[in-house]
């Protein structure tokens, strides 16, 4: 009984303490929202309206206003980079650097925030040498990994594939396959160089360097292949791409002329065409089926090109293999029928041009060539050498 009694005296000033702590609180959120400019609050329901112009207008008042609102600048500043209106940006976050180096007012995860969003607006505004300057600071500090991400890309944009790999090697988790992917195609960038420039041994260790840092690269070993075709060893040269198979066989289209020519310069035209039919049987490709098609028209004649893409059309029907199939015809066709065919491949061709394209796997950029990194959002390897129209039917 004593401890019910108790309670019944307790309870009543635990009721008594919350009411105390909410009015205090109430009182303080009530105190700092009257300190804050009405202007701001304008500006945040514009961008809750996505009106933008406007939000910036009213933060720019309510900045005026009170000088010492720290996150309005931030906010202010990432508002005119998003616009684009980098120039308005950079000096929005210079305004809070300088600052602080004669007032210091900003705290020192502020001042690196300020650095950084001031190295993001010179990489928007595409001053690299500036930006790079900032990132360096940047090292070594609670945003080196957000400084490590800026300066690759900065390092990608200036082809300086060297810095980009030493960067690379410092990232978070870089022996995982999204960064080895990237290691190897820097090297192949390298190697492209050195091979252009006649460089065939320097080309030949970064190729090797790039398949020791990630096997599966087929762009190294379709380069490998083309550097040993170079120095004369075609029969080397075609046991390397045969390997793509075992790599991604969905790149064995992008080695399948390589194969053809070097194979025909062997005078070994039919051996070329029969192992290049077998990958098609495999692995069902329009660009494969393309290579393959010209070197039957090529060895003998329209009418085994014209079995070859029927027998085709027939597993894997598609508009790209019925234009193909209409090319043999009209070379097959008498004169008189020639003209009829041709307005009906040209009404296909026409059509096709929109499926015959390459599509990024990451962001979905279209492009009618093949591209090792998207142009788009910079991935590599994200273009499958696979036409739009394939991944509509095998998705």
């Amino acid at each position: 009984m004593e401890i019910e009694l108790w309670w019944l005296l307790v309870l009543p000033l635990f009721f008594a303490f919350g009411w105390l702590a909410a009015r205090i609180d109430i009182r303080h959120v009530l105190s700092a929202s009257r300190a804050l400019p009405r202007s701001y609050f304008t500006g945040l329901n514009f961008l809750l309206n996505e009106q933008p112009d406007k939000a910036i207008e009213s933060f720019l008042e309510a900045a005026k206003i009170d000088t010492e609102t720290v996150e309005l600048h931030f906010a202010l500043g990432s508002l005119f980079r998003r616009r684009g209106e980098t120039d308005r940006a950079i000096r929005v976050h210079k305004h809070l650097i300088e600052r602080d180096a004669s007032q210091v007012q900003l705290t020192p995860e502020q001042r690196l925030h300020a650095l950084s969003e001031l190295g993001q607006d010179y990489l928007k505004a595409g001053l690299l040498d500036r930006a790079e300057e900032i990132f360096l600071k940047l090292r070594g500090t609670t945003r080196d990994e957000e400084a490590l991400h800026h300066l690759l890309e900065i390092y990608q944009q200036e082809k300086d594939w060297e810095k980009a790999i030493a960067i690379v090697a410092q990232m978070p988790g870089q022996a995982e396959h999204l960064w080895l992917k990237q290691i190897a195609e820097f090297h192949c960038e390298l190697a492209a160089a050195d091979l252009s420039n006649g460089r065939l041994e320097a080309a030949r260790r970064r190729l090797e360097a790039a398949l020791a840092a990630n096997r599966r690269c087929t762009r190294a070993t379709l380069m490998l292949g083309e550097l040993e075709a170079k120095v004369g060893a075609g029969g080397r040269a075609i046991e390397i791409w045969q390997t793509i198979e075992q790599q991604n066989p969905m790149f064995l289209s992008l080695a399948a002329e390589k194969m053809m020519e070097t194979y025909r310069e062997s005078g070994r035209e039919q051996v070329g065409i029969d192992l290049l039919r077998a990958y098609l049987e495999r692995h069902a490709s329009l660009d494969l089926l393309d290579v393959v098609f010209q070197a039957e028209l090529k060895a003998h004649g329209p009418e085994a090109a014209y079995a070859l893409v029927r027998a085709e059309l027939r597993r894997n029907p598609t508009l790209l293999g019925l234009d193909k199939l209409l090319e043999a015809q009209i070379l097959l066709a008498p004169a008189e029928k020639r003209a009829d065919l041709e307005l009906i491949k040209n009404l296909i061709h026409n059509h096709t041009r929109r499926v015959a394209r390459y599509r990024c796997e990451d962001c979905g950029f279209k492009a009618r060539q093949f591209h090792w990194r998207c142009p788009a959002c910079g991935g590599w390897e994200t273009f499958p050498p696979r036409r739009a129209e394939e991944f509509d039917i095998q998705p």
